[in-house]
Formats: C-alpha cells, structure tokens, sequence
C-alpha cells in the first residue's frame, strides 16, 4: 500500500475515535500530576502561592480552545464543523470566519483544550511529549480530511487552500462571516465542551487534595463543575426531546 492510501487509512480511523484516543495522553498526565502533588520538589511552583494562578492559567488555555471551537461553529452552516464522529461531513465549504486564517480551525481549539490539563502536570517533558503526539495523531486526521474535501470540491478547495495555513492562523486573512452567529448551533454541538473542561480541572484538583491528605479543595472548580453539569443535562434533554436548539440552515 502507497503512502498516500496509508497515510488516509490511518487518518480514517483515527477520525472515527478523534475524541478518545487522546483520553490515553490524559490518563497518563493525571499520574503525573499526582506523583507532582506528591513530590513538590518536581515541580518549582508546587506549594507556593503562585500555584493557584499557574492552575488557573491552565484552565484559561483550555477554555480559549473551547472558545476558538465556539466561534467557529456558530459561524458555519449545516452539515459541515461539528462534532460528527463516523464519517466525513462538507455540504458546503467553509471559507470564511476561522477557516478564512486556518484550514482547521477546531482542531486548533482541541489542541488548547487538551493542552491545558496536560499544563497541570508541571511537567515540561510530558507537555513537549503531548504537544508531538498531538501533532502526530491530528496530521493523519487532517490528511485524510484534506483528501476529502479536494475530492468533493476540487479547484475551489485548492484555490483556497493555497494561502491559507493548516495550523497556524493568520489572522490578515480574516473574511467576515455571511452568517450570524448561531448560539442555538453551539449549545446543541458544543454543550459538552465546557462541562468536561471543568469536570477535569476539579477531578485533577480534589484527587490531588486528598492524594495530600488535605482537604483544601478548589470550590469555584468544584461548583463550577456542577452548575455546567445541569446544564448539560438540560441541554441533552432539550435536543434529543424538543426542536429548541434547532434552527434552519443550522
């Protein structure tokens, strides 16, 4: 098999389990961060008051990667980004908004997302180590939806393609999108972004606690954790039992 078919296998099926696979990385980075609550000597702001603002700096850069996923989505059309997990998806092409400066722009936003609890770990080997793997898992999955998209569109995806870059945004290019914003298409495709974002911080954060046997626990993470929880729940119900999220075009 040559390369290219190679390369677009792979990338297939790491589309199908794209939201799983990287939970391994995570595993791993939990441990690490648990050996660090135990060992503070490995980590220079560990116990120190700087720790809570280095914590939160972490949590800052993954929610800026839900908030890159939530721009992009709710400026895009039906049937094109989302979170589809079994095939590939393109109605239309995107061209403008995110996909104006980026190719991918939703991976960029799984990327701060993911690299934000990998932050928690203090450890700078691990965060390098995640930041390739990441490159290396995404590149299959970008090819392959590369070789998509070149296929269903042809001249118009490589005309646009050509001065806009796969991972890296540049911003110069930014073209205004044709359409509003949709809230009711985020809430329906990204309601579970920022439960899990916090679910993870306060996870990280009581395990690390007790693993101390302290029980000084983050409330603002934990009550956080709860009140977008219910919102999940409520924004499940409301998708799989009512049309409120729906909205033509959407």
């Amino acid at each position: 098999m040559a390369l290219l078919e190679e390369f677009e296998q792979q990338g297939t099926w790491l589309f199908k389990y794209r939201s799983y696979v990287p939970i391994v990385a995570l595993v791993v980075g939990y441990l690490l961060y648990l050996r660090t609550e135990l060992y503070p000597e490995t980590f220079i702001l560990e116990e120190t008051p700087y720790e809570i603002y280095y914590e939160m700096g972490a949590l800052l850069v993954c929610l800026l990667g839900l908030v890159i996923r939530v721009y992009t989505v709710g400026y895009t059309p039906a049937n094109t980004s989302g979170r589809n997990h079994s095939e590939q998806l393109a109605d239309s092409l995107n061209t403008t908004g995110s996909y104006s400066m980026v190719r991918h722009p939703l991976y960029v936003g799984n990327f701060f997302m993911w690299v934000g609890p990998a932050l928690l770990t203090g450890n700078i080997w691990f965060v390098v180590s995640f930041v390739l793997f990441f490159w290396l898992f995404y590149e299959r999955i970008m090819f392959t939806e590369e070789q998509f998209l070149r296929r269903k569109f042809g001249d118009a995806y490589i005309k646009w393609s050509e001065n806009i870059p796969a991972f890296i945004p540049r911003f110069k290019n930014f073209k205004k999108p044709p359409l509003s914003f949709s809230w009711k298409k985020v809430l329906k495709k990204e309601k579970n972004g920022l439960f899990a974002a916090f679910l993870i911080f306060s996870f990280f954060d009581v395990s690390g606690e007790l693993v101390e046997g302290n029980r000084e626990f983050n409330y603002f993470l934990i009550g956080a954790t709860v009140l977008t929880g219910l919102a999940y729940v409520v924004l499940k119900i409301l998708k799989k039992s009512t049309n409120v999220l729906n909205e033509a075009g959407r």
